[in-house]
């Protein structure tokens, strides 16, 4: 007889107890994660008003290095 899908266990049969483990952690951590993102989006909105705001914000400069220059030639894009 066949088993059917509720008979199933919610993991794969053939895993070992380590690789159920790690698993296992990697959920975990990932849980964590979110607690901390629903955590910041629960947290106070910033403000939409203008003058909470600078004035005047530097941009930032963007390095390019050597290796993304010489791909971004190899792919034919033109970077400043």
């Amino acid at each position: 007889m066949t088993p059917s899908a509720a008979d199933r266990l919610a993991y794969d049969d053939s895993a070992t107890i380590g690789e159920m483990a790690s698993d296992a952690r990697r959920c975990g951590a990932r849980l964590r994660g979110l607690e901390r993102a629903a955590g910041r989006a629960a947290g106070p909105v910033p403000s939409l008003r203008f003058d909470d705001f600078p004035r005047e914000v530097a941009k930032t400069d963007i390095a390019i290095s050597d290796a993304a220059r010489r791909l971004a030639d190899a792919l034919e894009l033109h970077l400043g």
